[in-house]
């Protein structure tokens, strides 16, 4: 007879954390029966540490993840292009680490997982939940950020909350020996970017071969491509007991919350991490040549690999991403009081005391060779004349964008739609001006912008044939790589698809958005069409009038077996 084993499914390690600790304002022990000490938390207490970790995530990043874009800098096999986006998501760092430009415009979808000890008290009438809600309430209300969450009126209408609530809380029961009195809480926020890169594939276990496991990766990884901002945090998942145990594994997984797993497994049936598979599939995305956003290596920073159990006649594998806008922090509350993870508050320091000259000078492109400069581009020209001098350049060219955009994403898009459909003429403005899709956060008091960094382009693929066709969006500015469709619509029509770093939300608005004002829509809060003025705006010509598209070769497959077996590796 099989003996009886049981582990947690996730049994993770000693938390090894650095934090700092806010108060001990609403934490206080008790005794209760049995000589048994209780900790008694108040609402205000998690309302409170909720709104100082949304703070801190929007403004701050975890001193490894900056270390890791201040490697690419300092790596002489990382591509031109690589070391531009890690130096401008390095500033993107410093600029939001003021407290007032969050690192994103898109401030994400708040969530919130929790495990609270068995003798953990909550008291008064307001339940965990909704005393967390209330702190999110508070922060998106407060500080700078921006309403993304959509509330369903009817299966069709939707209207926006107006303070990006609801949140994702949940909270688990947590029985271990040892945590009687802690409670343990992980706040991350997901932009739209990054968790749509979220994916599960419904597999068997024919994928669980070493050479296969590879060549399906090198499919996968790649069609992840680039709208979520890289450099990523990557995680993957083989296995799970349900679907949505994967997904949620990968999530976590993504966020470094699942690196102390063990690396061995047992019948007990626990997670494990495979370190050697987390190398190898690092190594394969450096192979890819999609790189920072524009051509390079450092596609990912690291790479995650979970196993878990898995029925017999199911393989669910979970894709996950941790984005440019890498939020989360740990917290926990003790009898000893409120601790929340200490994130990097001085990011200035990792920034190069020096800049090479080539990443001011030089146009970037995936060998690093290219045009003196960024090629400067007056969009004041009436638009035949902006087109005729993108003309000039190929793809990959860096260009440098002065003059007035107009703003419009999904809503807009849509409504413009049903005018084109209606039978009415394309807006003045999309024909007179090239197209920035983004939405921006909230404005702070005194300045021209909030952050307003792009969104992913091909949320709009399908519109582009039917706008170019009336004349509109033939230069577009955006995160991310677009379908063929779009590449078929711009050589039929002459138009550009221009790429712009995902991630440095909060430099542009310092640095590049002079104003901004209302155009159209101002129902829809930061969906509205708006008109922006840019100076020395940096984007890269990545869809050209003539089809080509710099995407096309990164993104297909390598056709070739890649080997996995130790005595193959150490012969190559």
């Amino acid at each position: 007879m099989t003996d009886f084993r049981y582990a947690d499914l996730l049994p993770i390690g000693e938390d090894e954390t650095t934090y700092r600790l806010l108060g001990t304002d609403g934490v206080r022990t008790v005794e209760g029966p049995g000589g048994r000490t209780f900790l008694e938390v108040a609402p205000e207490a998690l309302r409170a540490l909720t709104e100082t970790a949304m703070h801190d995530i929007a403004h701050y990043l975890r001193p490894g993840h900056l270390a890791q874009l201040a490697t690419i800098l300092e790596d002489p096999e990382a591509s031109t292009n690589d070391k531009f986006v890690a130096l401008d998501l390095l500033k993107n760092a410093n600029i939001a680490a003021g407290g007032v430009l969050p690192m994103c415009q898109d401030t994400g979808t708040a969530i919130v997982m929790g495990k609270r000890g068995q003798h953990v008290l909550t008291s008064g009438e307001t339940s965990d939940e909704e005393a967390i809600s209330r702190g999110v309430f508070d922060a998106y209300t407060r500080l700078n950020l921006r309403y993304s969450q959509m509330a369903p009126i009817t299966t069709w209408e939707e209207h926006n909350t107006g303070s990006n609530l609801p949140a994702q809380v949940e909270l688990y029961a947590d029985t271990a020996a040892g945590h009687e009195t802690t409670y343990k809480l992980l706040f991350m926020a997901k932009g739209g970017g990054s968790a749509n890169k979220s994916f599960l594939f419904q597999e068997t276990k024919a994928l669980l071969d070493p050479d296969r496991l590879m060549e399906w990766l090198d499919e996968r990884l790649r069609a992840l491509g680039t709208s979520a901002c890289p450099p990523y945090h990557l995680a993957v998942v083989l296995g799970g007991t349900s679907a949505e145990f994967a997904l949620k594994t990968a999530k976590y997984a993504s966020a470094r919350y699942l690196d102390t797993l063990p690396t061995q497994g047992s019948l007990a049936g626990h997670a494990i991490r495979d370190p050697d598979l987390e190398g190898r599939v690092h190594e394969l995305t450096r192979g890819f040549g999609i790189g920072a956003q524009f051509g390079g290596k450092y596609f990912c920073h690291d790479v995650r690999v979970i196993r878990l159990p898995r029925h017999g006649a199911s393989l669910p594998v979970a894709i996950a991403v941790s984005c440019s806008a890498d939020r989360q922090a740990l917290a926990k509350i003790t009898p000893d009081g409120i601790f929340l993870e200490q994130l990097e508050t001085d990011p200035a320091r990792f920034l190069p005391d020096q800049v090479d000259g080539e990443l001011d000078e030089e146009s970037v492109g995936v060998s690093g060779t290219g045009q003196r400069a960024a090629v400067p581009i007056d969009l004041h020209q009436p638009m035949d004349q902006v087109l005729a001098e993108l003309s000039k350049h190929p793809v990959k060219t860096r260009v440098s964008l002065s003059g007035p955009l107009v703003v419009a994403r999904d809503l807009a898009h849509a409504k413009i739609k049903e005018r084109l459909d209606a039978g009415e003429q394309m807006p003045a403005y999309l024909r007179d001006h090239p197209v920035y899709y983004a939405g921006p956060a909230k404005k702070p008091e005194g300045m021209p912008s909030g952050s307003f960094g792009p969104t992913t382009a091909g949320r709009m693929d399908s519109y582009v044939e039917q706008f170019q066709a009336a004349g509109g969006s033939k230069v577009m500015l955006a995160k991310g790589n677009r379908s063929g469709q779009v590449t078929e619509a711009c050589r039929s029509h002459g138009g550009f698809y221009l790429g712009s770093i995902g991630g440095p939300a909060a430099r542009l608005a310092q640095d590049c958005i002079r104003s901004v004002d209302v155009l159209e829509y101002e129902e829809l809060g930061m969906e509205a069409v708006w008109k922006i003025e840019v100076e020395d705006f940096p984007a890269f010509i990545v869809v050209d009038d003539k089809g080509n598209d710099f995407f096309a070769d990164v993104m297909q497959p390598i056709a070739r077996t890649i080997h996995t077996r130790p005595d193959i590796d150490s012969q190559s």
